[in-house]
């Protein structure tokens, strides 16, 4: 009787630990297909709204809280930044007019407008040559550098130069799915002494 109680017992707590884990999420794979079927199904997203969770390094410290964004695709955006709550940073952007509380350095600017435009607008891009590697495609376009993975059609990397000196590196992981697009949900932004990480907690895609 003992026995078989038990048995129950550690059954139960199987079934526990098995419904609580992380659901794996099954890629679809689009090997073999043209990049330009992911530009084209993106094509009439005008502006996206999310909200992520967000660390902050610079050199030997680190912030974290949690963000809200919404951005269009012409670079006009709203952006809140919150720590423990509180209402930590607010940036807006309207028509190339930038305006943030607290204030920040150029460098801050250009991550969280231009480098955020074009690590979720990754797509929009028109005058580029393509570069075809075993495992990517590789799409160039002025400054700017896109690797696309072939078996998922998604980012996995971009590069950006600006200022001459300066590289806004971004590197992308942990694809899912909302509004009928798959996006990758793990966002590293990596520009001189700053890194930025970004976990997509919720996102829509808006025509």
């Amino acid at each position: 009787m003992l026995k078989n109680v038990l048995k129950l017992f550690w059954v139960s707590i199987a079934l526990v630990v098995v419904s609580c884990a992380p659901k794996a999420v099954e890629i679809p794979s689009f090997e073999g297909r043209d990049f330009r079927e992911a530009f084209s199904a993106r094509e009439a997203v005008s502006s996206i709204d999310t909200v992520f969770s967000i660390a902050f390094e610079k050199q030997d410290s680190e912030r974290k809280g949690d963000g809200a964004l919404t951005i269009s695709r012409t670079g006009d955006m709203s952006l809140r930044i919150y720590s423990l709550g509180f209402l930590a940073m607010e940036l807006t952007s309207q028509d190339g007019v930038v305006k943030s509380s607290p204030r920040v350095d150029r460098s801050k600017t250009y991550l969280l407008t231009e480098g955020l435009k074009d690590c979720l607008f990754w797509w929009d891009m028109k005058d580029y040559t393509v570069e075809d590697t075993p495992e990517c495609f590789v799409l160039r376009e002025g400054e700017r550098t896109l690797w696309i993975d072939k078996k998922t059609l998604l980012p996995v990397r971009q590069k950006i130069l600006f200022d001459i000196d300066k590289e806004l590196n971004i590197y992308y992981e942990a694809p899912r799915k909302a509004d009928g697009l798959w996006y990758q949900s793990k966002i590293r932004i990596e520009l001189s002494r700053y890194l930025v990480r970004l976990t997509v907690k919720k996102i829509s895609f808006r025509a």
